[in-house]
């Protein structure tokens, strides 16, 4: 229902837009058609301004940004997913693969770099999110509010440590994607199970001089960003959708996974 409330509220204020300007009835359905609904497995997020950041180091100052509408992931790509983009290129298994706790279909692929995310994303014809794109996403609509959820306590709204307790959740390791309860937009798991790799290269001091307008980070660095904390995570700061980090783009680790975005004028 979420997805199709975003949907529609897309379509019926780009009309209304049109019926203030005065348009023809033929250029108000050229302009509908151009916002269709989202590909399979993904949410359609309408676009907007929000309040990105916090007062915390390395996520000041707070500062307004605009992101177009786009598309994203509903879930974190599986590990289903990732072996399928395997099979089809023959690029390198994940390193984790093999473990038990790690490899079931429905859990997200873990132990894959910046470089291979990437390479995952343009073969399904998808991008990474960019780090606005990405916290825009996690809050859902919310504002000035520490989770996607609201400001409540994360325990048992997400997969991570509380107090060091790998199974205080339920699971020891990654949950299967879907199993806590997803954000006003649709989104699931944005806080814990896996920190999700995104397109922007990571600076503590960006927010200085982020553009308004769909940022996308700076042009140059040695670290990309990485959001929303994992199942190993015991600090809920690690959890909030300001959060951030930088991670050297090569990295391989069980922590570490991502999910795919995509520009509206891609479809």
């Amino acid at each position: 229902m979420i997805i199709i409330k975003n949907y529609l509220i897309i379509i019926v204020s780009l009309f209304n837009l049109l019926l203030m300007c005065g348009k023809p009835k033929t250029e108000e359905k050229q302009i509908i058609k151009k916002i269709k609904p989202p590909p399979e497995g993904m949410v359609l997020i309408p676009g907007g301004y929000f309040t990105m950041g916090s007062d915390s180091i390395g996520e000041n100052p707070k500062h307004r940004v605009w992101v177009d509408t786009f598309y994203m992931d509903k879930y974190e790509v599986t590990n289903k997913q990732y072996l399928e983009f395997v099979k089809a290129t023959g690029h390198p298994k994940p390193p984790f693969i093999k473990d038990t706790l790690l490899n079931k279909p429905d859990q997200p692929v873990v132990g894959v770099s910046y470089f291979d995310a990437l390479c995952y994303a343009k073969w399904a014809g998808k991008k990474l999110p960019t780090e606005a794109e990405w916290e825009y996403g996690a809050r859902g609509g919310l504002v000035d509010k520490e989770f996607p959820w609201g400001n409540d306590t994360p325990f048992r709204r997400c997969n991570y440590a509380p107090d060091g307790d790998l199974e205080a959740d339920g699971y020891k390791y990654t949950a299967p994607v879907g199993r806590f309860k997803p954000n006003n937009f649709g989104l699931y798991d944005m806080s814990g199970n896996v920190w999700e790799w995104c397109a922007d290269f990571y600076d503590t001091l960006y927010y200085r001089m982020s553009p308004e307008k769909n940022p996308t980070g700076p042009d140059s660095g040695y670290f990309r960003v990485v959001r929303g904390g994992s199942w190993l995570s015991i600090n809920p700061g690690h959890l909030r959708c300001a959060s951030r980090m930088g991670l050297k783009p090569f990295v391989q680790d069980r922590y570490y996974g991502f999910r795919c975005a995509m520009d509206v004028n891609r479809e």
